[in-house]
This record gives structure tokens, sequence and C-alpha cells, in this order.
């Protein structure tokens, strides 16, 4: 005899279970997804997976170390000091980057076994004595020295300008962008990516460091602030050259024209109510402990 209720409550009996294996399916997607976001989360947040550095607007991709990039931002505000177009600097960094790979090494080659510095300059040459060819300042400004003595430099190739061989013009997209904003050229043309600061700031330190760089400056320190009366390119270039050494000199914030730079948010340049013809840099305070 048929019962066909035994097989309705059979298919009523299936059906609650396949329910029951697709609320069960969705409830652990859903842990999955949420464990993925919150591990996506960590990521983003964790300061040891930061890797530190530095990008140009317009590097084809070439990023710098941020110990290259404080380098680059000195060599291009000695050019600004000097009142030199953004080529000078454009040139002394490819330069620098293709005989130190932009860092102020202590010893030669085989080529130039006394060469030393940012631009392996040779004391058996002229350049200065051992202790002046390692100060960045000095062998900066004697490089550009140099440089003013080559008829038409502004216009000529790298590899001429720079009176070397053609292994110089593989760096001029890099050193052509990162001259571009370190002189104030390109507005919001310098970012870097930093962990948090591993120890406070001083601003009077920062104020010293600027001047010694671009010269005498309208600047004053007050707490945790240096505040730069500058215009135009001059500001640009004097906030960029802080993001360069934001980790050296433990700098959190840069405001200037109508923008901010973060490094806690990683954001990169944002726009924000900042006056026009100031400067303000910020630096870390004491970490917690």
């Amino acid at each position: 005899m048929d019962r066909p209720w035994r097989a309705r409550g059979s298919s009523y009996v299936a059906r609650r279970g396949g329910w029951r294996r697709r609320i069960v399916l969705l409830l652990a997607l859903a842990m999955v997804a949420g464990a993925i976001y919150t591990a996506v989360g960590f990521l983003q947040r964790s300061e040891t997976l930061i890797t530190e550095r530095c990008t140009a607007v317009g590097a084809g991709g070439e990023d710098l170390a941020t110990d290259q990039a404080a380098n680059a931002a000195l060599i291009s505000a000695v050019a600004v000091r000097r009142g030199l177009p953004a080529r000078a600097a454009s040139i002394a960094l490819a330069t620098s980057m293709q005989e130190s790979k932009l860092r102020n090494i202590g010893h030669g080659d085989q080529a130039g076994p006394d060469s030393r510095g940012l631009f392996q300059q040779r004391p058996s040459q002229g350049w200065g004595t051992e202790a002046q060819v390692m100060d960045p300042y000095h062998a900066t400004n004697a490089f550009y020295d140099a440089l003013e003595k080559v008829p038409g430099y502004q216009a000529i190739p790298i590899t001429e300008a720079a009176q070397y061989p053609g292994a110089y013009a593989q760096h001029e997209p890099m050193a052509r962008a990162f001259a571009s904003a370190l002189t104030g050229q390109t507005a919001q043309g310098v970012d870097c990516s930093l962990r948090k600061p591993e120890a406070a700031g001083d601003a009077g330190l920062v104020r010293q460091r600027l001047t010694a760089a671009f010269g005498a400056l309208p600047a004053t320190a007050a707490g945790r602030t240096v505040t730069v009366q500058a215009q135009d390119t001059r500001a640009w270039a004097v906030a960029q050259w802080a993001v360069a050494n934001a980790k050296a000199l433990s700098i959190t914030e840069v405001r200037v024209d109508g923008q901010h730079w973060s490094r806690l948010s990683r954001d990169g340049w944002q726009a924000a109510d900042v006056p026009a013809g100031q400067v303000s840099i910020t630096v870390a305070g004491k970490p917690a402990p």
C-alpha cells in the first residue's frame, strides 16, 4: 500500500538537511572572510612588514632607500642654495648613483683606490683632502664647481656634462625625477613610506640641518615644530627635503601650500588647510613605553 506521506516527509527532511548544510557553509565562509580581513588589516598595520623607501613622480619605478633619499635631498638643496637649475642636480644625482649608489662611502675601487665619498672624488686629483671629500657638503660643492666649468652643461647629455662614460645615462630618469621634486620644481613629487619613529625628534637639529643644506633661512623652532617662511619652489624644496630626511630626523608631518604629508597615515600628500608662504615640519615626541 502506497504511503505518499512518507515520501513527502522524507523530501521535507532532505530539504531541511540541505538548508542546514548551506547555513553551515555560509557561516564557514563568513568566518574565513573575517579571518582574511583581520589578517590583511594586521599585515597593513604591522610595522615590521613595511619596506621603508622613497619614491618620486616620474622616476620610472626606481625607488631610493631612505639614506639614499637623504643624500639626494642634500645634493639638490645645495643646487638650490647656489641658484643652479634642476638640471645641475639631475647630473649630480646620476653621477653619485653611478659612483657610490648615492652613499657616502669611505673606500675606492681599482680605477681609483683613493676615491671617496658621494662622488668618489680623489684627493690625489685635487678634489680636496680625504676628510673633505668625505664631507657631503664639500664634495657636493666641489662637484658643482667643476660642473659649472663645463660649457653648455644644461643642454648636453648627462654623460658629456659629467665627463664620464655612458653608464650614467641609465640613471637619468631617477635623477631627473628626484631632482625636479627636491629642488621644488615638482610639487608633491616625493613620498616616503616609513615605519613609526623609534626615537623622539629634535626640532633644533632639523633647523640646523636645513640651514646647512639651504643656507640661511627664516626658520624658527618651537616645541616639536620648525616653521620656515618660504614661497613657491623654495617652499616645496624645503618641504620635500623634510620628507626625504624624515627617517633620520624622526619627522612625522610636513605642511606646505595647502598640502599635508603624514608619516603615520602613509597616504602621501593630501589636501589640507595650510596657508601659503610657510613650511611646517613636525618631529616625533617621545615614543610610548
